[in-house]
């Protein structure tokens, strides 16, 4: 098994697994960041294969893909989360699937309430469990933006506007219930994750009162909030490790519903 972000770190037989399945992934701005790492690993590890095709109509794709799609708008989570579940709807042509959606970190603003964000999150996943039973679900931390200079933060608080750290706290709290609320139980693609923690291991962050908060890895970053080359590929990393932990699960239950 090959390791480190130039490679997938998953076995042969588990890349293979993965290539049989259907995936639809819905996503906006930094999602075409990690799928354009997806397609740097395939270059740079040949042993992973995935046929990454376009459509908001999966069912559309015949055989195993990846199906990703735009969905809804920047700055309007619940219509990003509506439009996946309307995506799952119109069927994924699969009896054993796999479904991921992830919000942006520009769905975060001043206004947000968190709890209420997770709550609707929580109840469309719910939706989609009670209609589509063979879907598998693989949950997402919201991504993280770098750490602004101290100097523009300052002026943002002159102004009585958020600063990039009042953003972070939030999606910092967000992420917190996403993983208490799935993590003992489901497949998490831990995003941010991915997104703070340096290639020697230790993580980019700040404290507030008692709290961690996560932020990007500056180097990970050329604008402060999308990929650059190596920050795609460590979270595509991520990403399709996730996707084969989720593989091998869909494969348990199959097998598991057959008996």
């Amino acid at each position: 098994m090959q390791s480190g972000p130039d490679s997938v770190g998953l076995t042969d037989a588990q890349l293979q697994l993965l290539a049989t399945r259907k995936i639809f992934f819905g996503h906006q701005s930094v999602g075409m960041n990690i799928l354009q790492g997806v397609r740097d690993l395939m270059t740079r590890d040949p042993r992973l294969q995935l046929n990454i095709v376009r459509n908001a109509d999966p069912a559309r794709v015949s055989g195993p893909a990846l199906v990703e799609s735009g969905i809804g708008k920047n700055l309007d989570p619940a219509s990003k989360l509506n439009d996946f579940v309307a995506a799952l709807d119109r069927g994924m042509g699969a009896r054993a699937a796999i479904a991921v959606c992830k919000l942006c970190y520009v769905d975060v603003t001043p206004a947000t309430d968190v709890q209420q964000l997770f709550d609707l999150y929580r109840r469309r996943v719910d939706d989609v469990r009670g209609r589509h039973p063979g879907i598998t679900i693989v949950h997402v931390t919201l991504p993280l933006t770098a750490d602004e200079p101290v100097l523009k933060a300052l002026a943002k608080r002159a102004l009585g506007r958020a600063t990039g750290r009042d953003l972070n706290i939030k999606r910092n709290h967000y992420n917190r219930l996403l993983r208490d609320g799935y993590g003992a139980s489901d497949v998490i693609f831990d995003l941010a994750a991915a997104e703070s923690t340096r290639l020697d291991g230790s993580r980019t962050c700040f404290r507030a009162g008692n709290e961690t908060i996560d932020t990007l890895s500056p180097e990970f970053t050329s604008d402060g909030g999308h990929l650059n080359e190596l920050g795609r590929r460590i979270a595509a990393h991520a990403f399709v490790v996730a996707l084969g932990r989720a593989s091998e699960r869909v494969g348990a239950e199959t097998a598991a519903s057959l008996h």
